[in-house]
């Protein structure tokens, strides 16, 4: 798999390079690997063998049976989010096409992950399930020169609530269940006929970006937000390839829109923060969810930014370690140039955390540790640290006067030891030396 980005992501969004590659292939120190056949097949779920807590296959398999058993032929008929996916694999040619529930209602929530935070890993199993996807190959350049193909999947993207869908596919949907436990879970699929869609109410702010094709992506994006838009309707907006000058329009795959969003929109409130004063005081939250454990310190300082991850043994990326494994990306004042190589998580915590700070008026340095233990027993997305840290934002902290108290009782919550993070974090040091210098000074 290339290393390379697209380079029409940053021609048309502007942004430091996207990575398309998942986080084993951007560390070139961690080794990942699937557990051997033989394991699954001694274990069958039942001895956790693997040292999770429970079987993730299972959680699949269960999910697959319950949201999809009365699934029985290639006329999909019900009401799409809406929902679309842009893939990855085979760009410049990728496969795109509508996602929809084989039910009607208000759907709104299967693929909304801001409405997520708080569910339990089988509801988001379940939602992610529930979208039946009908795909078709198209160019991504296929964006900007229209058909009615395209145009309704345009049209699709940028309404404002539920539409009832009829999907035609080639043939009855399959169930792909990934032996691969550390996948993310995905509905049932097929090739793409048809599809059609009843009246539907157009969000008229996307609606005024797609006609303005003077419009730059990335202003496009920044004005989307700005105008209350949800980050994850922003981020479908920008994989229909509704956004950018005139014939630059191209489709995004979701997996690369959801980081060059979440990228773009930080370092705009990046930019507005630094206008204001710091923070007075040390502060410390602390917030469980998913079996993650996530401590945000704030210094009183001006911007810089750390985000360090512990994955535990039996974890998606420390499968056979002994130890939790570190590892950690950070920015000062002046940000960055490369890709972060914790991944996507990276910009979309970053995100959060401006957005807080934003809402303050006030500026901070920040430092968010993330501890992953195996009751976390298959990724479910960037959008889970995003909606995670948003909600630890807005609870109540822990207020101390210098670092070292505030460190003490950060430490204090988690379970890997002091020194482990120590080790791991360049702005933890960086302030710790910074404040002996004041002293002897």
């Amino acid at each position: 798999m290339s290393q390379e980005n697209p380079k029409h992501l940053e021609d048309i969004i502007n942004l430091e390079s996207i990575q398309k590659s998942p986080i084993h292939n951007s560390v070139p120190n961690i080794t990942i690997n699937e557990p051997p056949p033989e394991m699954c097949f001694d274990c069958k779920g039942t001895k956790l063998l693997c040292g999770k807590s429970r079987c993730p296959i299972l959680v699949k398999a269960e999910s697959l049976t319950r949201v999809s058993k009365d699934i029985k032929s290639n006329d999909i008929f019900g009401s799409t989010p809406p929902g679309i996916f842009v893939g990855r694999y085979g760009y410049p040619k990728v496969s795109i096409g509508p996602m929809t529930p084989n039910y009607h209602g208000d759907t709104e929530i299967l693929d909304t992950p801001e409405q997520w935070y708080g569910k339990s890993i089988d509801e988001i199993v379940d939602y992610r399930h529930s979208l039946i996807r009908g795909s078709t190959n198209l160019d991504i350049n296929d964006a900007s020169k229209g058909g009615r193909l395209v145009e309704n999947l345009q049209e699709l993207s940028m309404t404002s609530k539920h539409v009832e869908l009829e999907l035609k596919l080639t043939k009855n949907p399959q169930n792909r269940l990934s032996f691969n436990e550390n996948s993310q879970p995905f509905g049932p699929s097929a090739p793409l006929d048809s599809f059609s869609f009843g009246t539907v109410s157009v969000d008229q702010r996307i609606e005024k970006a797609y006609y303005d094709h003077d419009l730059k992506a990335s202003d496009g994006i920044i004005d989307l937000y700005d105008k209350g838009v949800l980050v994850s309707r922003i981020q479908k907006t920008l994989s229909a390839g509704t956004l950018g000058l005139g014939n630059n329009r191209k489709f995004v795959p979701t997996r690369w829109s959801i980081t060059a969003v979440d990228d773009l929109l930080s370092k705009n409130l990046i930019s507005k923060i630094k206008d204001f004063p710091t923070i007075d005081d040390f502060r410390v939250y602390v917030l469980k969810n998913l079996d993650n454990l996530y401590v945000t310190i704030l210094l009183p300082t001006s911007w810089q930014f750390e985000w360090i991850e512990a994955w535990f043994p039996n974890t998606t990326w420390n499968l056979w370690g002994s130890e939790p494994y570190l590892i950690g990306d950070q920015e000062s004042y002046h940000g960055r140039k490369k890709y972060a190589r914790v991944g996507g998580c990276y910009y979309s915590t970053r995100l959060a955390v401006t957005e807080s700070l934003l809402k303050e008026r006030k500026q901070a340095g920040a430092i968010l540790l993330r501890e992953i233990h195996p009751g976390y027993i298959l990724p479910v997305g960037v959008w889970n640290v995003r909606e995670s840290i948003r909600q630890q934002l807005k609870t109540n902290y822990k207020s101390f006067d210098n670092i070292s108290d505030s460190l003490q009782f950060a430490f204090s919550q988690l379970t890997i030891k002091k020194k482990n993070w120590m080790n791991s974090s360049y702005l933890l040091n960086q302030t710790l030396f910074q404040r002996r210098l004041t002293e002897y000074l």
